[in-house]
C-alpha cells in the first residue's frame, strides 16, 4: 500500500465528518473505490491545458465556425 492510499479507518472518519456514517463492513469497500476515483482524477493534473481559456469564456449556443466538420 502506498502512502497516498486511503485506509478503511480513514474512509470511515472522512465519511462521518461529511455526515455519512458507514456501516463497519463498508469501510474497506469505500476506501478501495475512493482510491480508484483518486487515481483516475489525478491524471487530470498531468494534462497541459496551455492557452485553453476557462469555461466562462465560452457562450451558450455559440457555434465554432473554425471547427472541422
Amino acid at each position: 500500500m502506498s502512502a497516498t492510499e486511503l485506509t478503511p479507518p480513514e474512509a470511515a472518519r472522512w465519511a462521518a465528518r461529511a455526515g455519512l456514517p458507514l456501516a463497519g463492513d463498508r469501510h474497506s469497500q469505500v476506501a478501495v473505490i475512493a482510491d480508484h476515483i483518486h487515481s483516475v482524477v489525478s491524471v487530470l493534473q498531468e494534462l497541459d491545458f496551455g492557452d485553453t481559456p476557462p469555461a466562462a469564456a465560452y457562450g451558450m449556443g455559440e457555434e465554432n465556425h473554425d471547427a472541422a466538420v
